[in-house]
C-alpha cells in the first residue's frame, strides 16, 4: 500500500479468500483492505496515538438518516458524553479532494452539526471549524488534539 502523510503505524493484515483484510481496532474485527481503508486505518491510529483521542470516542462506518436515506460516515468522533464531535471522511490516496466531497461531508453534518469537519485523503487532510453561532467556519492548519475539540 502508498505511504502516506502520516506517522507510520504497523497495522496487522491477513489474507482471507486470497485478499488482504486489515484489523479495525474500534470495529475490533478484519475488514477488507482497499486504498480507502487504508487509509482510514492509518488515520484512526494517528488521532489515537499522536492526537490522544480515546478509542472508545470513535466510530468507524456511522450510520445515520437523511431525508429518509440511509447514509454512513466513515469516522465519527464522540465527546465523553456520547455527543458527536467531529465526523472525519476518507477517500482513496488517488482521489483529489474536490468540493463535492466537502459537500458530502457537510450533508453528513446537516444531521449531526458537529464542529469539527475533516477530509483526508492520506495524503492531504483538511479540517475545518464551524461556529454556528456566527455562521461562519475555518480551515485549521494542524489537526487539533481530542482535549481541543470537547472543550470547544
Amino acid at each position: 500500500m502508498q505511504v502516506l502523510n502520516l506517522p507510520k503505524t504497523e497495522l496487522k493484515v491477513t489474507t482471507k479468500a486470497g485478499k488482504p483484510h486489515v484489523f479495525d481496532v474500534l470495529r475490533r474485527k478484519y475488514v477488507a483492505l482497499t486504498p480507502e481503508e487504508w487509509v482510514r486505518q492509518q488515520f484512526v491510529h494517528f488521532l489515537i496515538s499522536q492526537k490522544g483521542y480515546p478509542a472508545e470516542c470513535i466510530g468507524n462506518e456511522v450510520s445515520i438518516t437523511l431525508n429518509g436515506t440511509k447514509k454512513r460516515c466513515d469516522s465519527v468522533v464522540y465527546g465523553k458524553q456520547a455527543e458527536p464531535l467531529m465526523i472525519i471522511e476518507y477517500k482513496a490516496p488517488n482521489i483529489d479532494i474536490t468540493q463535492q466531497v466537502f459537500e458530502q461531508i457537510s450533508r453528513y453534518n446537516i444531521r449531526l452539526r458537529v464542529k469539527w469537519l475533516i477530509v483526508s485523503n492520506g495524503l492531504q487532510h483538511y479540517c475545518c471549524q464551524i461556529d454556528y453561532e456566527s455562521g461562519t467556519y475555518q480551515f485549521v492548519e494542524n489537526i487539533p488534539t481530542y482535549n481541543n475539540i470537547k472543550e470547544e
